[in-house]
């Protein structure tokens, strides 16, 4: 019993921490929270930002002391030979050789074991380029920085548009349920009026017809759901077969996201993300400029090394009776370009032409900035005026409708003209659905191009 107790309270813990991890039910702002946090994009930037850091410590520690150490073993397997004259010797040692004052002899030098090991301290004292690789790893930094932003305002964006393409879908299949639980409806009672001879057949047709329609868009319109899940599920950084129940609708949306102050906010696009980003290559192509520059600098480095080196004709380097000879050195290095036949001039003259560029490209940015936020006012203005266009014209179409069918079975309307009022409102009702996603993205567009981020 304690074991069974156990275990089931580890499931019930295991199935808690589950569900933290893979949410059930979400709300708009709840889904772009969690895809924030959990999208495989955005941990990507996060990434990216964490790579900078470690990549602006490697260009710093790059000009802080730096400490290698060597160990060096040679065993010569046959010792190389050197030819001497022979009047280095004594008469008697030539006489003994058998050699000649014009004659030469073999010998060889040093041991046949040699081990060597050192240890050396170098530091750059000054260095044009290290000091422009500084710069420009914080300026890397920054892009970084500005690209995780950029990422979270698409991702943002994103989540929005396939939470409403979920919504949209699952409005729309209520919507064709129960004009098909209509449709039926008045087709069991044409088709009764007809047997008894006091209709025509073409009735019974064209309602037919019409309900064929309404289930093959309710059929597409389900398969649909299934694809915008999907596609939210991937946007959320979930399996794309996770399944999830969303908390807001898309009328409640609508209202929440019609707010024309936000039309009165100003164009500016120097806060905008994308003018921030054509700004960072800016300062990265002036630091090109710096770095080409910085190459007709002398560079001034030094060191000091020291280590000790053991020789014999065999390997006893790991007994005590072996001898270390120690040694040490110290030095500077001073180099100075002097000529390049014009090379370093034509890199420093590219990086300006590149700078000049990215100039141009920051001020044509901001011109398309600022047709960006006005074209995506106007859109959500026009979206606002098209949400309250569509509200009535769906409730002038459904009385249109009312009308028509209450003269049909009265005998006094045709059936064309009852199944064009119907499709008149069908079209009506997935014109508003199509409205109220609009408001939503459009508004979502504008917050994107305004780099707000906030949800009233």
């Amino acid at each position: 019993m304690k074991k069974t107790l156990i275990i089931v309270v580890g499931f019930i813990c295991f199935q808690m921490g589950f569900s933290q991890d893979q949410p059930k039910s979400l709300s708009l702002q709840e889904a772009i929270d969690f895809a924030l946090e959990n999208s495989r994009t955005a941990i990507n930037a996060a990434r990216d930002i964490n790579a900078a850091e470690k990549q602006k410590w490697e260009t710093t520690a790059s000009g802080l002391p730096q400490i290698s150490a060597s160990v060096d073993y040679q065993n010569y397997l046959k010792q190389p030979v050197t030819l001497l004259p022979a009047s280095i010797l004594s008469q008697e040692e030539r006489d003994n050789l058998g050699l000649g004052i014009d004659d030469q002899f073999p010998a060889t030098f040093g041991t046949k074991h040699s081990m060597t090991a050192f240890a050396t301290l170098s530091q750059k004292i000054f260095d044009g380029s290290y000091l422009v690789g500084l710069q420009s790893a914080k300026v890397y930094l920054e892009i970084s920085k500005n690209a995780k932003v950029k990422t979270d305002l698409e991702i943002r964006k994103a989540v929005i548009e396939a939470y409403g393409n979920v919504l949209l879908a699952e409005e729309s299949i209520n919507i064709f349920e129960r004009n098909i639980e209509v449709l039926e409806k008045n087709l069991f009672e044409t088709q009764k009026i007809y047997e008894n001879g006091l209709g025509e057949e073409e009735s019974v047709e064209q309602l037919q017809i019409t309900l064929s329609g309404v289930k093959s868009n309710l059929n597409n319109v389900e398969r649909l759901k299934t694809l915008a899940y999907q596609m939210l599920n991937i946007n959320l950084g979930l399996d794309i077969y996770d399944e999830l129940t969303l908390t807001d609708n898309l009328e409640t949306l609508t209202d929440q996201n019609i707010s024309l102050s936000i039309l009165e906010v100003e164009n500016n696009p120097e806060s905008t993300i994308d003018y921030l980003i054509a700004q960072n290559d800016t300062k990265a192509k002036e630091l090109l400029v710096k770095l080409e520059k910085s190459k007709a600098l002398p560079t001034l480095n030094a060191f000091i090394n020291g280590g000790y080196s053991g020789y014999g004709d065999e390997f006893a380097f790991t007994q005590k009776s072996q001898d270390w000879f120690g040694s040490s050195l110290f030095g500077v290095s001073l180099d100075i370009p002097i000529f390049s036949s014009g090379m370093r001039n034509a890199s420093t003259q590219r990086a300006k032409i590149n700078l000049e560029k990215a100039k141009t490209d920051l001020t044509e940015t901001e011109q398309r900035i600022k047709l960006q936020i006005a074209s995506a006012k106007s859109d959500y203005q026009f979206a606002i005026e098209d949400y309250q266009n569509k509200k009535e014209n769906l409730a002038l179409a459904e009385r249109i409708e009312t009308k028509n069918q209450t003269k049909f079975f009265e005998g006094i309307g045709t059936s064309f003209e009852l199944r064009q009022a119907q499709t008149q409102l069908y079209s009506a009702q997935q014109e508003l659905l199509q409205a109220m996603l609009d408001v939503i993205n459009s508004k979502a567009t504008l917050e994107t191009s305004l780099n707000t981020i906030s949800l009233n």
